[in-house]
């Protein structure tokens, strides 16, 4: 991870070779202007270089458009029946004598309320509306929202912190002005708790950003100064994530929550080492738990000392959160960073922790994961509950409510808008985005694409007429020797990877931008954990590719259900079971990187998902040699990597490599050999 530059490097390249009238150059970040068509931080909040686009506003296309498609048909789209955490009877939060759903119902209706409105679906916006409905009318006479929960003695605000976030996307939606209202009056009984009482428990006081967050938001939408002391007694109260050499907590989604929260107070304050102690944060985390490929870290539920081999994942909380917060940071910083990694966790370790029909999902996921069973595997993974390992309708009622905004808030992030009046292409994948641009001029931006399958990325644009603003392309760090083409007027870029290519321009109807993005085999090796290696190609980490034995179960055996998840009443279990994935093949393999390794290309899956060892359109053809050694340990886990002398074989023979994110088990992590 680098750290924000102080300046911005631009590099004007000549524009008469690519199109007549363009301004091209390479910056580093998108520049903060006075040209913005969105809500945007007003003063004296520091000024940030993008802004998210309303919801529903960028259209994924594609293999993007497929995942929501299932998720709809899936587990997130089709939880309000079949979690009793979600069932209305009695609810918390549509009743004030209701005894369930506290944290469920907003985990679970940020993520189904995005979906709901990207894909403009009736039926869901129909039911999204009768949970916000409850909230806005059942408000309190102090300005309390939703249910009143105490922990010791102490006001419980963890759950409203996740539900003002889909009141957010709410209103991107609606503009309903009972939320600014009823947001308004919330913070304000916020700010009369005393700090004795003020987010102290388990999970508010490590969470304290996403309040912070919210604050900002509704400060940008109202300019009410009454509620900016509240930003200050937010940052006091939460856990101190400025520290130098250490991080408040370990449990891997409150970091993956709680490292951002120095940089949402520095848009507040100015202060530069907020924004610092956040990269900080990040590189802490990956430097003692995330020497490993995949984006993540092996905190399992709580990363522990001595824990950091890649059999030990991270919670798909922690997955969806950890994207959420680089796409909180994309906008604060500009960063190119940070979209990097979001696409590194997205296409390598979130596409691996569910079924391809996203009905179940998997508590932990990790880079190396030779079997994904129900059985206890304690201490060899943190914590020691039944199925964390099996993919599992009712693997852990978090991960099970919480999981739906990964892919939402992913498509919403695809395409941003920026303060000098343009547009920033910033995560990858097919879509159609209709935004304003300039000043107030609205167009349309068609993205045509297979990555990160394919190096090419076509960008068309629609306007009914000539409009000048700036366009940023991301070029990510990998892409070396990115090229550029106007309209079929050809440029190669130096030195663009890590920064942006911005073009602006008197954009014509049906002008288009060609980018592409070279992929070439790379490697990264991992000296922490025994110099394992990893091989990646472009934003894809390779696994080897394992055959898959799924073995369905009654998702109502006891073996593959924690206690803590339940079963609405009349609901079909046999349309919800249970897998236990087992390999059909060798797996131990180490690889020697001075070895060819070659690319085979496929056609594209008819089905639009590529993201399955059948359909995935890119082949990776090496040898490896076997360590026979190296297997399960006593707990029925996959083994710690071997060491550099556990024997090897001397017998290369051939193997495969796919993309890690199409492979549920997976060896992403190789010991190596010569």
């Amino acid at each position: 991870m680098r750290y924000i530059k102080s300046s911005l490097i631009a590099v004007t390249l000549m524009a008469s070779a690519m199109a007549a009238n363009a301004q091209v150059s390479i910056v580093d970040k998108p520049a903060v202007g006075k040209r913005s068509n969105y809500v945007e931080f007003r003063a004296p909040l520091q000024p940030a270089p993008l802004m998210k686009l309303p919801v529903g506003k960028v259209q994924p296309k594609g293999w993007l458009r497929k995942y929501l498609e299932l998720q709809k048909e899936g587990l997130n789209g089709q939880l309000g029946t079949v979690s009793s955490w979600l069932d209305k009877n009695n609810n918390q939060w549509l009743s004030d004598t209701g005894d369930h759903g506290w944290e469920e119902v907003p985990y679970w209706l940020r993520g189904y309320c995005s979906l709901a409105y990207i894909l403009d679906d009736d039926d869901m916006k129909k039911e999204t509306q009768v949970w916000f409905d409850a909230v806005l009318n059942n408000l309190k006479d102090d300005g309390f929202l939703g249910p009143r929960n105490f922990e010791n003695g102490n006001p419980e605000i963890w759950a409203q912190m996740v539900m003002i976030w889909a009141l957010q996307t709410y209103y991107e939606q609606t503009e309903d002005p009972k939320v600014l209202e009823a947001l308004t009056n919330y913070f304000k009984w916020e700010m009369t708790v005393d700090d004795s009482k003020f987010l102290k428990g388990l999970w508010q006081e490590k969470r304290g950003g996403d309040n912070l967050w919210s604050v900002l938001w509704l400060y940008n939408r109202t300019g009410d100064e009454s509620i900016l002391p509240l930003i200050d007694k937010l940052h006091k109260n939460t856990s101190d994530w400025t520290q130098t050499a250490t991080l408040p907590n370990w449990h891997g989604v409150n970091v993956a929550q709680g490292f951002r929260e120095p940089a949402t107070y520095y848009m507040y304050t100015g202060d530069p080492a907020m924004l610092q102690a956040t990269y900080r944060n990040f590189d802490i985390m990956r430097e003692r738990y995330g020497q490993m490929p995949g984006g993540m870290y092996a905190a399992d539920e709580n990363a522990r000392a001595g824990y950091f081999d890649p059999r030990n994942g991270a919670e798909t909380c922690a997955i969806v959160e950890q994207m959420a917060s680089d796409e909180i940071l994309m906008g604060i910083t500009g960063d190119p960073t940070w979209a990097d990694h979001c696409e590194n966790v997205a296409l390598n370790s979130f596409t691996a922790a569910m079924p391809p029909d996203m009905k179940a999902l998997r508590y932990i996921t990790s880079a190396n994961m030779a079997i994904s069973d129900e059985k206890l595997h304690g201490p060899s993974i943190d914590n020691n509950l039944r199925g964390m390992l099996s993919m599992s309708p009712f693997s852990s009622r978090c991960c099970q409510h919480n999981h739906g905004m990964g892919w939402p808030y992913y498509a919403e992030h695809l395409v941003m808008a920026t303060t000098d009046g343009g547009l920033a292409t910033m995560l990858y994948a097919a879509n159609e985005t209709t935004a304003k641009v300039a000043d107030g001029k609205e167009i349309k931006l068609t993205e045509s694409t297979n990555y990160p399958f394919d190096e090419a990325v076509a960008i068309t644009i629609n306007t009914p007429e000539t409009v000048t603003f700036p366009l940023y392309l991301r070029v990510p760090a990998w892409a070396e020797g990115a090229s550029l083409a106007i309209n079929g007027n050809k440029e190669s870029l130096t030195g663009a990877n890590g920064r942006y290519i911005r073009v602006e321009r008197a954009w014509s109807d049906g002008d288009v931008v060609e980018l592409t993005l070279p992929m070439t085999i790379t490697y990264q090796t991992w000296l922490q954990n025994k110099n394992s290696a990893s091989v990646n190609y472009g934003p894809l980490t390779l696994s080897l590719q394992i055959d898959e034995i799924w073995e369905p179960h009654d998702s109502r055996d006891k073996d593959f259900v924690q206690d803590d998840s339940h079963w609405q009443d009349n609901v079909d279990a046999s349309l919800w079971p249970c897998y236990v994935l087992k390999p059909g093949s060798d797996w131990n393999f180490a690889i020697n990187l001075g070895n060819e390794i070659t690319v085979e290309r496929k056609s594209w899956p008819a089905d639009d998902f590529p993201f399955t060892p059948q359909n995935v359109p890119l082949v990776f053809r090496t040898t490896g040699v076997n360590i026979p050694s190296w297997g399960y340990d006593s707990t029925g886990m996959t083994d710690l990597l071997p060491t550099k002398f556990a024997p090897r074989d001397n017998n290369p023979q051939p193997i495969t490599f796919i993309p890690m994110g199409a492979a549920r088990l997976r060896i992403s992590a190789f010991p190596q050999y010569k």
